[in-house]
């Protein structure tokens, strides 16, 4: 199978396309670079060929010969997605659904969408199914919310979405991310010895480690039609929803010397338990191999195999944010988030 793959520089986008490969599929990939300078260690086999290209400037003759498409390029986690929400909507939202419909128009019955969990937003009656109503708190989540909407009314004998809800990610990869809870903990122990948290640490995360996110995606590509057509699967597992104060206490004890404090309620109502039954019982082949502790325990190994110091941890390339903002002040970004010429 020929399969697109949007984000192959990213975080999990550099992780997938090894797999695929490895399984027999030809990979295409596109990116259109924002991340390119974030290269932690030399840890995939294989590459993609990758088209530098935003992907609101995706053409139906990039989709030639595709049969599925696996769609993970948007401006990731809550705080980029505040940085300029219209922006936001214009390619989580409108560029998505711009993708989708290409994609339905030439042919390609399978289209795996990349949504979240945060579109639970706040939920404190037990644990959300796929059912349970939405409730995104950010443009982020809401953009994700949209896309789930617009591409479930595409859906037909032809076309063939399905949205993948996944859990917070945490895990070592190569395009390594600082910016998400376990690997931002596992960075501070490692380069400070303590975990100092501004609140109370109570709210609830599901996390899911970045391979078995691999492993969800591959599991839906090879599923029979009728499993995957027009389904959203919660991606994770049960046992692994965490309060925030146990997933720190988890990264200390993989850190030797590490202490942890926590502070008052703080000012992110953010909370939400998920069910992942739905993908454990019904798509082939899926089960999480990971949890924070051994995730935690990736990561300290990784640390102390490539010696890493604070000033890469706190680097611009491993935060979405920080890499954003200084494309923008030097002027490599315009407005709307497309590429300068150099002067």
């Amino acid at each position: 199978m020929k399969v697109l793959v949007t984000g192959t520089e990213g975080y999990l986008g550099c992780l997938l396309p090894p797999l695929l490969i490895k399984r027999g599929h030809e990979v295409l990939g596109v990116d259109t670079g924002f991340y390119k300078v974030g290269w932690l260690y030399n840890g995939t086999e294989t590459t993609a060929q990758t088209l530098n290209k935003d992907i609101r400037h995706i053409t139906t003759e990039d989709l030639q010969g595709v049969e599925a498409i696996v769609h993970m390029a948007e401006l990731s986690n809550d705080p980029t997605g505040q940085l300029a929400p219209n922006i936001t909507y214009d390619i989580n939202h409108k560029g998505s659904v711009r993708l989708a419909n290409l994609a339905k128009a030439a042919g390609i019955r399978r289209f795996v969408y990349m949504s979240s969990c945060s579109v639970y937003g706040v939920a404190t009656e037990g644990d959300v199914t796929e059912a349970s109503p939405v409730n995104p708190q950010t443009a982020y989540a809401e953009c994700k919310a949209l896309v789930e909407r617009d591409l479930t009314a595409m859906a037909d004998d032809n076309f063939s979405p399905t949205f993948m809800r996944n859990a917070t990610a945490f895990g070592a990869s190569p395009r390594m991310r600082f910016d998400i809870v376990l690997n931002n903990l596992a960075g501070l122990a490692w380069t400070t010895k303590e975990i100092k948290m501004t609140s109370d640490g109570t709210p609830w995360r599901p996390l899911v480690h970045a391979l078995d996110i691999c492993k969800a995606i591959i599991c839906a590509l090879g599923a029979p039609r009728d499993i995957i057509h027009n389904q959203i699967f919660n991606v994770g597992d049960t046992a692994h929803n965490y309060q925030v104060r146990e997933i720190a206490e988890i990264v200390a004890e993989a850190f030797p010397g590490c202490q942890v404090s926590f502070g008052d309620s703080g000012s992110d109502n953010r909370s939400y338990r998920v069910s992942f039954e739905k993908i454990n019982s019904t798509l082939p082949g899926f089960k999480c191999e990971w949890d924070a502790r051994r995730g935690a325990k990736q990561l300290f190994e990784l640390f102390s195999g490539i010696q890493m110091t604070a000033d890469v941890f706190t680097s611009r390339g491993f935060t979405r944010l920080k890499q954003l903002e200084y494309l923008l002040q030097t002027g490599q970004l315009d407005k709307d988030f497309f590429w300068n010429q150099p002067k």
